[in-house]
């Protein structure tokens, strides 16, 4: 079946594609591994939304910032164990409270672990 052709979702691009993005514009990187598990975070069924305020309200500073010192608001809520699709660790594991600083590198270190073929943990 054709899928219609529409304008790129691109801002400003106006090349007609069916895949969503034209060929300058497909993003480079796609969510793959993770793919697998991203509904946990969206389905109510598994109140994500709820467990996050919760931490934030419980921890509302960064707990690797404040181990440095610093007193530095907390926005993300973080698996202290990578879940990696385990709904039960995913529900029912530690949680700590990060800044995007500390998130996004603590994230980058288990995922350049993984993708360079370290040791990987089965959660």
């Amino acid at each position: 079946m054709n899928r219609p052709m529409r304008m790129c979702k691109a801002p400003g691009c106006m090349t007609l594609t069916s895949e969503g993005w034209c060929a300058e514009h497909k993003p480079k990187y796609e969510r793959k591994e993770s793919a697998a598990w991203h509904h946990l975070y969206t389905n109510p069924r598994y109140g994500w939304k709820r467990r996050r305020e919760a931490q934030l309200a419980r921890e509302p500073f960064c707990r690797e910032c404040s181990k440095q010192g610093y007193r530095v608001r907390a926005t993300d809520v973080d698996h202290v164990i990578p879940h990696r699709g385990n709904v039960e660790l995913f529900c029912k594991g530690e949680l700590q409270s990060l800044c995007k600083r500390c998130h996004s590198r603590k994230t980058m270190q288990e995922n350049s672990a993984i993708f360079s073929g370290a040791d990987r943990k089965k959660a």
